[in-house]
C-alpha cells in the first residue's frame, strides 16, 4: 500500500475499448493503493469499469457507436469529439458538483475533462493510448493536415468554435491543437518501440510507461488443445471487423494446415455461417480473450491497433499487420520496422500471402532474437506500477 493520503480521482473517457482499456490496470492499481476514483463513461462501459473498484460516473455521448456512421472526409473523424465535449459538459460538471477530485486523469478523447480540471483547479494528467506527437510534429504533419481543413467551410467553422468554446471555458490561449496534443503531463500506454520519431518526444512532458496489462483473469481463458503444433490467433480488434472476405481468406489459408490451430475472432457483425465450411482446426468466435490466447500463440494476424500491437510485443508473438483505419497503418509500419512483423496492406491480404508471411515469421531465429529484446525493454519502462506512481507524484501536497 502506497503512505500517499487517499486522494479523490477523477478519470474521464469514451465509449471505445481501444480508449477505455488501455487504463484499466492503472485505476485498478489506484483503487488498491486506496484511492477513490470516479470514472465517468457512457453507461455501455459502465460494468467494466466497476470492475476495477472505480466508481462509474454515467454521462450520455453523441460520439458513433458504428464505424460506418463516422464519416469519410477528414473533418468527420475530429468534428463528433468537439459536439460531444460541448454537450457533455454541463452534465459534467453537474455530476461532480460539491464532489470534485484532487485530480483528473483522461483519456486523449475526453475534451471536456482538461476543462473540468482548469476550472476546478487541481492537476490534469493525460493517459495516451497511442503514438504522441514529436518535436517538429506540427510542422510536418499537423499543420499540413490543418490547412487543407481550413480550406472547406466546415473545417473553418469547427476552428472557430473550437476556440470559442476554449476561449469561453477560460482557455482561450490554447490552440485546438494543442489543447488535445500538447498536455501539461501525459503518461504515454504503449512501448517506446511503437512511437515514431521517440529521440524527438519531449520526454519532459511525456513519459512512457508501457504496457499496463495485468492478468486480465476475468476475461475468461483460453487453452492450447493437445496436440496442437503451431497456434495462430486472427483478430481485427473490436471495430472495424466487418470482414467476412477477410476471414474466409485465412480460413483458406490455414485451414487443414497440418500442424496448426487457429483461433479467429470475428466480431459482431459477421454471421459465422458466412465463412462457409469451416475445418476442425479452425475455432470461430465473436470474441476471444487476446491477451490469454497471445501467451500461447507462435502467430498473431492483427489490424495492428495500438492495444493489439503491444500485446503482441508483450508476449513475443510475431504478427502479420493488416491495418483497417486510423493509427493502424502507422502502427504496422512500426511493427515491421522493428524487424517483428510484416505490413500487408488489406487489398493485397489474401490466401497465399497470409500463409507466406506467417510461415516467413514464425521460422525466422532473427525475428524471434529482435522480439526478445523488445520485451525486455519494455519490461524495464515499468508498466500499471510505474503509471500509479506518476500519478501519485501529481497529486496536490
Amino acid at each position: 500500500m502506497t503512505s500517499i493520503p487517499r486522494a479523490h480521482i477523477a478519470m474521464f473517457s469514451i465509449a471505445a475499448h481501444g480508449h477505455v482499456n488501455p487504463s484499466l490496470e492503472v485505476i485498478r492499481e489506484l483503487v488498491a493503493r486506496g484511492h477513490r476514483v470516479s470514472y465517468a463513461i457512457p453507461a455501455s462501459f459502465a460494468e467494466k469499469v466497476a470492475a476495477t473498484g472505480a466508481e462509474p460516473v454515467i454521462y450520455t455521448s453523441t460520439l458513433p457507436t458504428d464505424p460506418e456512421d463516422w464519416g469519410s472526409e477528414p473533418i468527420d473523424y475530429i468534428e463528433p469529439f468537439l459536439d460531444d465535449a460541448v454537450q457533455a459538459l454541463p452534465q459534467l460538471v453537474a455530476a461532480f458538483e460539491g464532489d470534485e477530485p484532487d485530480l483528473v486523469l483522461h483519456d486523449i478523447t475526453a475534451y471536456p475533462a482538461r476543462v473540468l480540471a482548469h476550472r476546478w483547479g487541481v492537476p490534469a494528467v493525460q493517459l495516451w493510448p497511442n503514438l504522441v506527437p514529436w518535436e517538429g510534429y506540427e510542422e510536418e504533419v499537423g499543420e499540413p493536415m490543418n490547412a487543407e481543413l481550413k480550406k472547406t467551410g466546415q473545417g473553418r467553422a469547427y476552428f472557430e468554435r473550437f476556440a470559442a468554446w476554449l476561449a469561453e471555458n477560460g482557455l482561450g490561449d490554447l490552440s485546438a491543437d494543442d489543447f488535445v496534443a500538447r498536455p501539461r503531463r501525459g503518461l504515454v500506454l504503449i512501448p517506446e518501440a511503437l512511437q515514431p520519431n521517440a529521440d524527438r518526444v519531449d520526454h519532459g512532458r511525456f513519459t512512457f510507461v508501457g504496457a499496463c496489462q495485468g492478468d486480465r483473469a476475468d476475461q475468461g481463458e483460453w487453452k492450447r488443445p493437445a496436440g496442437a503444433g503451431k497456434v495462430l490467433l486472427v483478430s481485427l480488434g473490436s471495430s472495424y471487423t466487418d470482414e467476412p472476405a477477410f476471414y474466409r481468406e485465412c480460413v483458406k489459408a490455414f485451414g487443414d494446415l497440418p500442424g496448426w490451430h487457429v483461433v479467429l475472432q470475428i466480431g459482431a457483425h459477421v454471421d459465422p455461417s458466412a465463412l462457409g465450411d469451416v475445418p476442425d482446426n479452425v475455432e470461430v468466435h465473436s470474441w476471444v480473450p487476446q491477451l490469454a490466447v497471445l501467451r500461447q500463440a507462435d502467430a498473431f494476424i492483427t489490424h495492428a491497433g495500438a492495444g493489439g500491437s503491444q500485446e503482441g510485443l508483450a508476449t513475443g508473438t510475431p504478427m502479420v499487420a493488416v491495418p483497417q483505419a486510423v493509427d493502424q497503418f502507422g502502427n504496422a509500419d512500426m511493427l515491421q520496422a522493428l524487424g517483428v512483423a510484416r505490413h500487408l496492406p488489406k487489398e493485397e491480404a489474401d490466401a497465399v500471402s497470409l500463409r507466406a508471411a506467417v510461415l516467413a515469421l514464425v521460422d525466422d531465429p532473427d525475428v524471434a532474437a529482435r522480439l526478445a529484446g523488445i520485451r525486455e525493454r519494455m519490461a524495464g519502462e515499468g508498466g500499471t506500477a510505474r503509471a500509479a506512481d506518476l500519478i501519485e507524484a501529481e497529486l496536490p501536497a
